[in-house]
């Protein structure tokens, strides 16, 4: 067994310096091919420690540097491959390779597309750092660098103020969950003198401790509250979006609480602050989703969604659910952005989907894998999603559950079908709406690999997953029909009413027609972000204005005035008495001093 992790180490360590080794040489003009070519060769690496797993069952070996001394405490980086990160690193380099691929043709015309490679490997760098981070110590640097690197490649088109505003608003947003971060690493340094992970997870749990990490997981993977930079980093590349919401940025948060389960299973109120924060989340996204026009939002606002789902399962305390729907959701959702991007490509940079349509017969392969990748994204019997999406609501629906949250979990599911549906009908059928001039074009072997092997994972992917993620502890393997079916049947009446709406109202002009604020996502943050700015100006105008008046003004002015001339006042006055002698008596008195001095 030794000698078992011992290898799957090396090989893990040998697939991380190819990937680090073409930024040794980042000038070069062959420096994007070198870059794809190291996360391919990285990726079959990365399958042997998967394939000594699965044929092991079990895998866990750690490493250990250390840092520096602080005397009762030591900081050390330490490296930890188990079954997560084992099986997380080669889907991430699958979907990081694939998306490299497409890049190649994207961004062809980008005059910086070495920039833009070397930025996107350190970004994959720094999630394959917080994956096999054995401490906290190692996991904020990885937490950090896919925070600033999710800032550059949002903001890549930062002469854009659009885009300079999400890059920001995505910085601003995270670092609430920062403050979450450091809080927990600060309260362990103090009160356990140690960052190691396993000793953390013997630790008897404290409740600030469990809401500074649900505080920061909620920011990273944004939940309700802390939702809005998600939409607004559409704004990067295409590219950076598959990358951003598939395998790195968005699911950091929730494989933190992951990583710290054993500490959430023994606070229930840790578990509920889980399950209704998910919840809420997955419905509000879910709502919103269905009033988008733009088709990059729409898949956006579905992330959201889906963290919410993964965050319903971390609440019912089914942890591995999570991380399996992590893998799965990352494949379909790659997809449906790399579809989208080259939609948007084709149409001469419209993204729009009242716009599309009939792109069925122009552009065949982005379509059918459109497809493919919103039923799987639905829960679609047999496809990746099905297996992690339907196993979190049977679990929900087997649970001790909250019942306002499993109600909204199955609405939001719902939802999921209806946008889906909206977004296939919208840009696959009917007639095109597009001008006739535009040529379309998938025929670059670029796109089309990357669009088959991510096609392949969101087909095959939950099946092989499923046989490695689940527990050997028993599972509930029998319940009530109309429970394990619950998923299906809502999925599959809200796609029936969706076509049906689809057919009467979606392609008819409303008569009396109103844009309603009501259902418009900026409004949440004028709510929020405007009554929060007001308040603070006002808040701020009122004390300064009140510390010049009372004490600039007031104390340095009349008072400070009355207090100073008052004491010379005083004593002429009582020189000043009209009286002879006292006058004489002063002139003699002043003579005398004179004349002695």
């Amino acid at each position: 067994m030794y000698a078992l992790n011992a290898m799957a180490f090396a090989a893990m360590i040998v697939s991380i310096l190819l990937i680090v080794y073409p930024l040794a040489d980042s000038k070069s003009k062959t420096f994007h091919l070198n870059a794809k070519n190291a996360v391919k060769n990285a990726f079959f690496v990365s399958l042997i420690p998967l394939l000594l797993f699965v044929s092991e069952g079990q895998i866990d070996t750690s490493a250990n540097l250390k840092w520096f001394d602080l005397g009762l405490s030591n900081l050390s980086l330490t490296t930890q491959f188990d079954k997560y990160s084992v099986l997380f690193i080669p889907v991430a380099l699958l979907v990081t390779w694939s998306i490299l691929e497409f890049s190649l043709w994207y961004m062809h015309t980008d005059p910086n597309i070495n920039g833009f490679f070397k930025y996107l490997l350190i970004f994959l760098l720094a999630m394959i750092t917080l994956v096999c981070a054995g401490n906290l110590l190692l996991l904020f640097m990885g937490w950090e660098g896919v925070g600033i690197m999710s800032f550059l490649l949002i903001g890549w088109y930062h002469a854009r103020s659009n885009a300079a505003a999400a890059a920001l608003q995505a910085v601003l947003y995270n670092r609430v969950g920062d403050i979450g971060f450091l809080l927990t690493f600060c309260w362990l340094m103090k009160n356990a003198q140690s960052v190691e992970l396993p000793y953390i997870l013997s630790m008897h749990p404290s409740t600030i401790l469990l809401i500074g990490f649900i505080a920061a997981a909620a920011s990273k993977s944004a939940q309700f509250g802390l939702h809005p930079w998600l939409a607004s980093a559409m704004e990067g590349p295409t590219p950076v979006s598959a990358l951003l919401h598939s395998s790195t940025m968005v699911v950091a948060g929730i494989f933190l609480l992951i990583r710290i389960h054993p500490l959430l299973s023994q606070n229930q109120m840790a578990l509920t602050i889980c399950l209704c924060l998910g919840a809420v989340s997955t419905f509000f996204a879910a709502t919103c989703a269905l009033v988008q026009n733009d088709i990059k939002k729409i898949i956006a606002y579905s992330t959201s969604s889906q963290l919410g789902l993964m965050m319903v399962a971390i609440g019912l305390n089914f942890p591995y659910l999570a991380f399996f729907h992590i893998c799965t959701h990352a494949f379909f959702k790659a997809m449906l952005f790399l579809c989208s991007g080259l939609i948007i490509h084709s149409i001469n940079d419209e993204q729009d989907i009242r716009k599309m349509g009939g792109l069925q017969l122009a552009l065949p392969m982005t379509t059918t894998c459109l497809s493919i990748g919103s039923f799987a994204l639905m829960g679609l019997p047999f496809l990746a999603g099905f297996y992690s999406k339907d196993a979190i609501i049977e679990a929900a629906n087997t649970s001790y559950a909250n019942s306002m949250a499993l109600m909204l979990t199955l609405i939001a599911t719902a939802f999921t079908a209806i946008y889906s549906m909206r977004l296939i009908y919208f840009a696959s059928m009917l007639h095109p709406r597009t001008n006739p001039i535009l040529l379309y074009d998938e025929t670059d072997t670029r796109v089309l690999n990357s669009l088959t092997r991510l096609a392949i994972g969101s087909i095959l992917a939950g099946l092989l997953i499923s046989n490695i993620t689940f527990p050997n502890h028993p599972i509930t393997h029998t319940m009530p029909t109309h429970m394990k079916l619950a998923a299906l049947i809502i999925t599959l009446l809200a796609f029936a009413i969706a076509y049906d709406l689809a057919k009467t109202f979606w392609t008819t002009p409303p008569v009396n027609y109103s844009a309603s604020k009501k259902y418009d996502p900026l409004f949440y943050n004028q709510i929020m972000h405007r009554s929060s700015s007001d308040i603070a100006l006002n808040s701020a105008g009122q004390i300064v204005t009140h510390l010049m008046e009372s004490i600039l003004l007031k104390k340095f002015g009349p008072d400070h005035i009355e207090k100073t001339q008052l004491q010379p006042i005083k004593v002429i006055q009582v020189s000043q008495t009209g009286l002879i002698k006292t006058y004489l008596s002063i002139l003699f008195i002043t003579l005398v001093f004179a004349l002695t001095i």
